[in-house]
């Protein structure tokens, strides 16, 4: 499919540019066929207007080093948390980070990063992104709801609309960024395409997507959507840094899990009573079990197969659900915690595949 190809457009598509646009046999039944064969798209103000596009591309994420999309191809594997989590432990580590909900229909970003509620500002420059600390900028859809519960019942081209606006409009600051992570809805919708050509129009001119971060978790009814994502990012030419594995089993100490007897009644101070005076040793002992039974060879087999690496298992840690929840830096909060040591793993790879800069300045100076 041409990269210049409308969101909606039918697979196979040769471009609206092209001179075979609304002829070509994968035209038929296109819902832009009749655009395209009248010469719509490639007029003159089409093409400059593309242009421009392309230029203000360009010109919002020439100061950006790094953009790292966050896909999955199915709801509730824990995308905004890795988000969230990944850039909160990157700025954490000094570096400048921007975190852009695309999610425009469930926007989760803002409560996970401890911005719920605040409000976004317009100046000449653009938009002024919520800061959850210095080194962390966020921009959403929530910051521009007059009511926080409001359902957004958008069309794909008002959705793709706000997009381009989120990508060219935001103002990160003097500076720019060294990551950008972009937490993405399920799927591979009219967002996913529009959001990829944007970054790939821009990819002309030097910037674009450095790669995706694609998470699972351990079921074949994840994976099976999960490998449509892949596929796609295959068809999108978007890298893939590799493939996390959430939620692969929850991880907890004895002292912080709770018991309830053969009535259903909570007997967890009996139990803690009991275990502190027979088997004191136990309390701080990990209790760990799956929660999703792992198909074949599971994530990492899936990682293996389509030549993607795999960045590693995150457990279903109870600090991380309550890190989100409470907008807080999780390695940071909990640095004992089962997860902590996962996370930081991921964020050490995701540096070492995208290293900044001064990263790659400090590595040669240490060589020689």
């Amino acid at each position: 499919m041409s990269s210049e190809a409308p969101s909606n457009a039918n697979e196979g598509c040769v471009g609206p540019t092209s001179q075979e646009a609304g002829k070509a046999a994968a035209c038929a039944g296109c819902p832009n066929q009749g655009a395209c064969s009248s010469g719509a798209f490639s007029s003159p103000a089409a093409l400059a207007a593309k242009e421009k596009e392309k230029a203000n591309l360009h010109n919002a994420l020439s100061e950006v080093s790094h953009v790292v999309l966050v896909l999955s191809g199915k709801g509730g594997v824990g995308k905004s948390t890795v988000s969230t989590q990944v850039a909160q432990s990157l700025s954490s580590r000094g570096y400048s980070v921007g975190l852009l909900d695309v999610d425009i229909c469930g926007p989760s970003i803002p409560r996970m990063a401890g911005v719920l509620g605040r409000e976004v500002h317009q100046s000449q420059s653009g938009w002024t992104p919520v800061y959850a600390n210095p080194n962390l900028a966020v921009m959403s859809i929530s910051f521009l709801l007059e009511e926080g519960d409001a359902a957004v019942v958008w069309r794909g081209p008002r959705k793709n609309g706000l997009i381009k606006q989120f990508l060219t409009e935001t103002d990160w600051g003097v500076g720019g960024l060294d990551y950008l992570i972009i937490d993405t809805p399920p799927g591979t919708s009219d967002e996913h395409i529009s959001i990829v050509q944007y970054l790939n129009n821009a990819r002309s001119s030097g910037q674009g997507a450095s790669g995706a971060i694609v998470v699972t978790t351990p079921e074949e009814v994840s994976m099976a959507d999960v490998r449509k994502e892949l596929n796609f990012c295959k068809k999108t030419s978007v890298p893939v840094l590799g493939v996390i594995e959430n939620m692969s089993g929850l991880q907890t100490k004895v002292s912080d899990m709770r018991f309830m007897n053969d009535q259903s009644d909570d007997c967890t101070n009996d139990v803690l009573s009991m275990l502190k005076e027979k088997c004191p040793e136990l309390l701080s002992m990990m209790a760990i079990t799956d929660v999703f039974p792992s198909a074949g060879t599971g994530p990492q087999g899936m990682a293996s197969k389509f030549g993607v690496p795999y960045l590693g298992k995150l457990p279903l840690d109870p600090n991380l659900l309550k890190s989100c929840e409470e907008g807080v830096s999780f390695v940071d909060q909990y640095p004992s915690s089962p997860g902590a040591t996962p996370l930081n793993n991921i964020v050490d790879k995701l540096i070492l595949a995208l290293p900044v800069e001064d990263d790659e300045e400090e590595a040669e100076a240490m060589e020689t």
